[in-house]
């Protein structure tokens, strides 16, 4: 039996997904990073998952046999905090975080309290940065 992926892109609404946000000011940080990542990436907002925010779409086969699809950039309002999905894949993005702000980093997030916290100039460079690592590391991006 073939590995399930739990991710995958659904037709929910994502203002809709928003809506639902406990806390009035981080729903108001997910609304501007809905701009932000729209603008940025140029692709629509898409849920993904029941929780994940995500633009564009690339399909990943790695050598192991596993394979899916998964967003090139994207976001979650969590409760505890907002994850951002970023590409993790190059010395770039260490670069960038050095002079991004308050954050911490997971494997394949990097962990904001709220937006404030951080420079919006330098998350516009980091989601082109993961746009532009992930459609140059699987050339078959959309």
């Amino acid at each position: 039996m073939g590995y399930e992926l739990k991710t995958k892109q659904t037709e929910n609404s994502v203002v809709e997904f928003i809506e639902t946000v406990g806390s009035p000011k981080k729903r108001e940080d997910a609304y501007r990073l809905l701009d932000i990542f729209t603008e940025t990436t140029g692709y629509p907002a898409k849920m993904w998952g029941p929780s994940m925010i995500g633009f564009g779409r690339y399909h990943y086969n790695y050598p192991t046999g596993h394979e899916g699809d998964m967003f090139l950039a994207g976001f979650s309002p969590r409760k505890a905090k907002i994850s951002l999905y970023l590409a993790t894949g190059d010395e770039k993005r260490h670069e960038l975080l050095k002079d991004f702000g308050k954050h911490t980093t997971g494997k394949a997030c990097v962990y904001i309290n709220k937006l404030a916290d951080v420079n919006e100039d330098v998350l516009r460079q980091l989601i082109i940065q993961s746009v532009v690592f992930l459609k140059e590391t699987y050339p078959d991006s959309k």
